[in-house]
């Protein structure tokens, strides 16, 4: 079962969403809450797989608890829920260790997909989002620091699984793109995210770019 906590300070959102996600034979919703401190205690408390967290809430906001819920490395991962498409909350939300960006209007399929993707270790971000933020990791082109340096430390093979993750490629797409088995592709992608010491693939996308393996306009 993946287990789910519910973090949006809309009852009636939260509502919704927890009957969309009970219908699921293989998810649970563990717990649900109104502001980012309750969020954070209570994933702290119940170890959740996912916090559907939303970035605007009061007090403690989705932002602060999505990066003290990342820095207590625990393993609970973080889809970030809003109403907005990309601004300075979604990406301050996506540094902060959150591993993927739905909408609220998305349709309940993209929900559970979503929640199921994160649940295994893999980025969710909303397609229009990720072109918005792949088109501004483009604009900024290859960055000086320690990503390039970092970037040398792997095999040709992880690079190019790498590569495939920016474009947003699932594991099986990679590995029918690079012609190797699907749990190959897996390997590979636990080594890229442990060498460069990445959370999961939505911070693996920003190295790539950082690092200059993507080309200009993505």
């Amino acid at each position: 079962m993946i287990r789910v906590l519910l973090a949006d300070d809309q009852p009636l959102v939260r509502s919704g969403i927890a009957m969309l996600l009970a219908a699921e034979p293989d998810i649970e919703v563990v717990g649900e809450c109104g502001d980012g401190a309750e969020a954070l205690a209570s994933a702290r408390r119940l170890r959740p797989d996912v916090v559907l967290m939303d970035v605007r809430m009061p007090g403690v906001d989705g932002v602060a608890a999505t990066r003290a819920i990342a820095a207590d490395d625990t393993g609970v991962r973080v889809l970030v829920l809003t109403t907005y498409h990309v601004d300075d909350a979604v990406r301050a939300a996506l540094r902060a260790g959150a591993s993927g960006f739905l909408l609220k209007d998305a349709v309940p399929a993209e929900l559970t997909m979503a929640v199921r993707a994160v649940a295994a270790g893999e980025a969710w971000l909303d397609p229009a989002v990720t072109r918005s933020l792949l088109t501004e990791f483009a604009a900024l082109g290859a960055q000086p620091g320690p990503a390039a340096a970092e970037l040398a430390r792997l095999t040709d093979r992880e690079r190019q699984v790498l590569v495939q993750m920016a474009y947003g490629l699932s594991n099986a797409e990679i590995a029918a793109r690079l012609h190797i088995g699907d749990a190959t592709v897996k390997t590979h992608v636990g080594r890229v995210l442990m060498k460069l010491g990445l959370r999961d693939r939505a911070q693996a996308v920003a190295a790539a770019y950082r690092g200059g393996l993507m080309p200009p306009g993505g």
